[in-house]
């Protein structure tokens, strides 16, 4: 076991490292002074991994979309119990959640924190799956795709992705579709499991009133040492090309959302974590209640408060988001092109500029003071291949010049789609 601790030059802050025996890597965040703890015991293994093989495999295999989301839920229930029943005895509180690109299962406390960690540790290595409890989920799963597809929010998101990416499986709801989850069953789910759950494709991270040496002992008895099988996997060809400029949808909504994305080019580890932070910043000082679109836009009633911005990326994409409501997105749309095109020739407001990046890099500092944001960092940064203290060195780092970079090449007005959910 290699054990070693990673230290913030910037802030002080550090965490312990564990490369564990069982193949696992352990992520402990000792945190003075709090009485609460959080863990998160996660998966590289999202909604967009349908194509896979390991080492040993001579072909990739193709499961169903929604199988990842559909594991997870399947994953709480065992043999003897419902795991709920288990966490209500050491008075946590539970839960999990399935991504694009990781399934993670949590656990928050103040009491009883190794009781605890014993019971994720157990049940997420103990999956249990038959035919009968299979098609129970089958339903219970179909019905939460129902809602999502009534949801406003949730279709003009997905109708955005559409409208960008042509191949690449981002676009497909993470809970898949009524008609995919019918082609799981519980063979399919044991194969997913023994191929994204070997812990060589797993994480342990856990923060705050805790102790590294207490986590090891519970991970020596609880963690089942196991070989790495070489995991491999694959989408396929996504052009740089959009599909369409805009798509419209009608449902019931008082007024009208919208969702505009950027697509570009994806990067990986520190370089993507370089585009993310860059591309925030960018978006930050375009949408900034100071700034000229956002002040000009609200003035005259095109926008309301709901107006936000995202940066969206992952294995394989990434797009830079504006979304909210309006009566008329199509001149939002319009309006966002015209100040990308002024910012291109004049340049951003260098003013508002250094204020946003010291507005973000104090709130990164922030985020680094309660184990449920520190957690959920180390986690998101792990399987992003970066350390939980990169984001801080790269904001530490970044110019004008970087950012205005980023704004010539990720905001491509051929490469933008609008979404829109309206009466």
């Amino acid at each position: 076991m290699n054990k070693q601790v990673i230290k913030n030059e910037l802030t002080g802050d550090e965490y312990v490292y564990i490369k564990h025996k069982s193949g696992l890597d352990i992520l402990v965040w000792e945190m003075e002074g709090f009485s609460t703890t959080e863990a998160l015991f996660g998966t590289k293994y999202g909604s967009i991994n349908t194509r896979f093989r390991t080492a040993g495999d001579k072909e990739y295999t193709e499961v169903p979309e929604g199988i990842a989301h559909f594991l997870e839920h399947k994953l709480f229930e065992n043999e003897d119990c419902d795991v709920f029943e288990l966490y209500a005895k050491t008075g946590a509180s539970a839960n999990a959640y399935t991504s694009f690109d990781k399934t993670c299962y949590l656990f928050s406390c103040s009491d009883n924190y190794k009781e605890s960690l014993d019971i994720l540790l157990s049940f997420v290595q103990s999956p249990y799956f038959t035919k009968e409890t299979v098609d129970k989920e089958q339903g219970i799963i179909a019905q939460e795709i129902r809602m999502c597809n009534d949801n406003p929010g949730n279709r003009v998101f997905y109708n955005m992705l559409r409208s960008l990416y042509h191949e690449h499986p981002v676009k497909i709801d993470i809970a898949g579709t009524v008609e995919s989850i019918a082609k799981i069953d519980a063979d399919l789910l044991y194969r997913c499991y023994n191929t994204f759950y070997n812990l060589h494709n797993m994480v342990l991270v856990i923060a705050g009133n805790v102790k590294a040496d207490e986590v090891i002992e519970i991970a020596d008895r609880r963690l089942r040492e196991c070989s790495n099988q070489g995991l491999e996997t694959s989408f396929p060809y996504e052009p740089e090309t959009i599909v369409k400029k805009e798509v419209t949808e009608r449902m019931t909504v008082g007024i009208p959302l919208f969702n505009i994305g950027f697509k570009s080019a994806p990067v990986s580890g520190y370089e993507g974590l370089k585009a993310e932070m860059e591309t925030y910043v960018a978006l930050s000082v375009m949408s900034d209640p100071a700034s000229y679109l956002y002040r000009s836009m609200m003035e005259e009633g095109l926008i309301n408060a709901s107006f936000s911005t995202e940066v969206f990326s992952g294995d394989g994409y990434f797009t830079a988001i504006f979304g909210g409501e309006s009566k008329n997105p199509r001149e939002v749309m319009n309006r966002i092109l015209k100040e990308i095109d002024r910012i291109k020739t004049e340049g951003m407001d260098r003013s508002l500029y250094e204020n946003i990046k010291k507005y973000i890099y104090g709130s990164s500092v922030r985020e680094l003071g309660t184990p449920e944001s520190v957690s959920s960092l180390m986690i998101n940064s792990y399987f992003s291949g970066v350390s939980p203290f990169d984001t801080l060195k790269v904001l530490s780092e970044m110019t004008y010049d970087d950012v205005m970079k980023c704004i010539m090449e990720r905001f491509d007005s051929e490469k933008a789609a609008l979404s829109v959910v309206e009466m």
